[in-house]
């Protein structure tokens, strides 16, 4: 365009020059380019209009600007906060709303914001929550399914939550995906509720196709989880997007570290996340439990929570504490692992440190800084 401009002028002003007009009447020729080339600038800047308009930090703004790097002009985005604040929308939700997904800004007025924010008032939804949803899904939203969630869940406080983490809950077939999931879930004696909040991806399950469901089910099941048991949500959330190989190979690194088949079908009864968590960190927790603590493969199928726990801040941290208690003479009852590692970190506190925080100084500082995370720099040492 600037350089279509440039040749423009250029010709215009050798056409001028040929036509015998005085020299002194001419526009200088850097002027006319200089023109010009401010006509492809932008006269406006969007991360201002974020900050002072909508609210937004200059942080905010900076990100939220380079997904609006397509916009000519102020004039949609002045419409769609005009609209909110005729709404009714509190500043700070359309602050939040523009920070979550800058390109509400440009939605058309008439032609999506409009409907939508008749559809939602027209079943109970504030315009601060319809602002929010909006913010999440607009296009492909759903009013049926809107509703269905808020019903289904018990209200927009619970819905928001799942909504932000999979949006095609706002949008997926009702009866052809979310109906038919949401009943085999059921007849394995898994709710909604139940479900829906126990892990980033558990929601999925609402929306993933059931095909893919049933598969995961069955997965579990060969685990030995039985449908209706405690932990069987647990487990389908906690593996339902675990490949077959993947799930194949935690396995074996179990049995490779010396659990039976029967230990493996306990651990995943009582902990299934345990199979979640990483090959590395599963062989490291194992590993310390093991030979650090001598605890055997059975013991430790029975209290599987010991592989979930911290390494670092909590098992080998208490560990340490307890061992130099000891070799000062300061704990001669012999604890059971699992009811020390298991205490709640206050009750811990309370048994095994403050009592003994004048016999060793710093021992309570050390331990503090463990639980950090940093190295110790007290004077409790062996």
């Amino acid at each position: 365009m600037t350089r279509y401009l440039r040749t423009r002028v250029l010709s215009l002003f050798l056409s001028y020059r040929s036509s015998h007009v005085p020299a002194s009447n001419l526009v200088p020729l850097h002027c006319l380019l200089s023109t010009t080339a401010s006509f492809s600038t932008k006269s406006f800047s969007v991360k201002k209009f974020l900050v002072a308009d909508c609210g937004l930090t200059p942080e905010q703004a900076l990100k939220a600007s380079k997904r609006l790097s397509y916009l000519t002009s102020l004039s949609s985005p002045q419409a769609t906060l005009a609209f909110f604040s005729g709404r009714g929308v509190p500043r700070d939700d359309i602050a939040a709303a523009v920070a979550a997904d800058p390109r509400i800004l440009s939605a058309s007025v008439g032609r999506v914001l409009t409907p939508r924010f008749t559809e939602l008032a027209e079943i109970g939804l504030s315009p601060s929550q319809i602002v929010t949803i909006l913010s999440i899904r607009r296009t492909g939203l759903v009013r049926g399914n809107v509703q269905f969630w808020l019903h289904t869940l018990g209200g927009y406080h619970k819905l928001l939550p799942l909504a932000k983490l999979n949006r095609e809950l706002l949008s997926a077939s009702l009866d052809k995906v979310i109906k038919p999931n949401l009943n085999t879930l059921q007849e394995c004696g898994v709710s909604a509720c139940e479900i829906g909040g126990i892990s980033l991806y558990s929601s999925r399950l609402f929306t993933v196709k059931h095909k893919f469901l049933l598969g995961a089910i069955a997965q579990v099941e060969e685990l030995g989880v039985e449908r209706g048991s405690g932990m069987f949500r647990r487990a389908l959330a906690a593996l339902a997007f675990m490949s077959k190989d993947i799930l194949a190979g935690k396995i074996q690194l179990l049995r490779n570290l010396g659990f039976s088949q029967d230990d493996i079908v306990m651990i995943a009864k009582k902990a299934p996340l345990v199979l979640a968590k990483s090959d590395k960190k599963i062989q490291q927790a194992v590993d310390f439990l093991m030979k650090d603590i001598c605890l055997q493969a059975p013991y430790i199928a029975q209290r599987p929570v010991l592989i979930m726990y911290s390494l670092e801040k909590r098992l080998m941290l208490r560990h340490s504490l307890l061992k130099l208690l000891r070799q000062k003479g300061l704990l001669n009852v012999k604890w059971d692992f699992y009811t020390t590692a298991s205490l709640s970190e206050k009750k811990f506190v309370e048994k095994f440190v403050d009592p003994y925080k004048n016999s060793v100084p710093g021992l309570a500082d050390d331990y503090a800084s463990g639980c950090l995370g940093k190295a110790p720099d007290g004077d409790a040492s062996p």
